[in-house]
């Protein structure tokens, strides 16, 4: 009997946010890098906009010259409005952008990705949310005399009616941030961005409003979308991601967070890509304008930056690699 052929994945939309500033630029390399490594991507990209209205000082819309880049790569410019969250809370974008997307599948990005494999080798079952384990254990902050990470997210779990005992990793010792289920909201997916996205915003904004007494000594800005997210995926039946997926944070994307990062610890095919990108002459009218592309692209001062570091033996802890970098006049964003 002949094998039987793998399941094809549906045809989803890739999500990630575009709006004036630093996040017009990315969104382009992103845009770039999918066109690059993903000619015959079946998907919808779409960079999702917040408009001008109350919650912004300013008109938080791309410039036409981003625009247009963007559109000529093929993706489609999708505004939303900002009812939350707006420039107070910037991160909630990616929240509210949600109730925008078409009523498909998603696959969420934020904007300082860069795609560099085939998405098709990603076994993604959108029925399952799960999001990214490439963190550190920045949430909560546990205080001398305070409560406890089990304390802290217990009663998180509580407040949503959730199953706390399930969301935990029992190979991890008590009271050790990997034992609970926290990513990096840099991805994540779901195969409703409406049914999810009225989820995340309904979370969040309750941690924000009326945070449970264990979060009394507990900072929520920026970390409030990474204190919510988890939550939403387990009320979905989700949770971590599993080898089938070690192509996000891996193989197929990678989240670079900043341009000098990107250069002192990514591979060298990330470099590639992200130079093969910055230097198309369409793109590049624009990206010049953006001083991190500027700097560490077209006046190799991200070779440098990569000189500074053995890829083999990086620090653990990112702190340490930004403070080389700054100590050399190397530090972008």
């Amino acid at each position: 009997m002949p094998a039987s052929e793998p399941k094809a994945q549906p045809a989803f939309t890739l999500m990630a946010i575009g709006q004036a500033g630093r996040l017009q630029y990315e969104a382009i390399l992103l845009a770039g890098s999918l066109r690059l490594t993903n000619p015959g991507f079946a998907g919808r990209l779409v960079i999702c906009e917040p408009q001008p209205g109350p919650l912004w000082t300013g008109d938080p819309r791309m410039s036409a010259g981003a625009r247009a880049v963007l559109e000529d790569l093929g993706a489609t410019i999708l505004p939303f409005e900002s009812q939350v969250f707006g420039e107070a809370y910037p991160y909630g974008n990616k929240i509210e952008a949600l109730a925008a997307l078409p009523e498909a599948p998603f696959l969420f990005l934020d904007t300082d990705t860069l795609i560099t494999g085939d998405l098709a080798t990603l076994a993604l079952d959108f029925t399952r949310p799960s999001a990214s384990l490439r963190r550190e254990g920045t949430w909560p902050r546990i205080e001398l005399y305070g409560p406890g990470y089990t304390d802290i997210w217990s009663a998180l779990y509580r407040r949503f009616g959730l199953d706390f005992a399930a969301s935990l990793d029992l190979a991890q010792p008590d009271e050790y941030w990997q034992r609970y289920l926290y990513f990096n909201a840099g991805w994540f997916f779901h195969e409703s961005p409406r049914r999810f996205g009225a989820r995340f915003l309904s979370y969040a904004r309750s941690i924000r409003d009326d945070p449970p007494p264990a979060l009394v000594l507990q900072e929520l800005d920026p970390w409030l979308d990474q204190v919510a997210l988890p939550l939403v995926i387990a009320s979905f039946g989700g949770g971590r991601p599993g080898p089938e997926l070690a192509g996000l944070d891996g193989a197929v994307t990678c989240h670079y967070r900043s341009l000098p990062l990107l250069y002192a610890r990514e591979s060298d095919r990330v470099v590639a890509v992200l130079e093969a990108v910055a230097k198309d002459p369409a793109l590049r009218r624009v990206l010049r304008e953006h001083p991190p592309v500027k700097a560490m692209v077209y006046q190799n001062q991200g070779r440098r930056a990569r000189a500074l570091f053995d890829r083999a033996a990086l620090p653990r802890r990112e702190q340490l690699i930004r403070n080389t970098l700054k100590r050399a006049g190397l530090w972008l964003r």
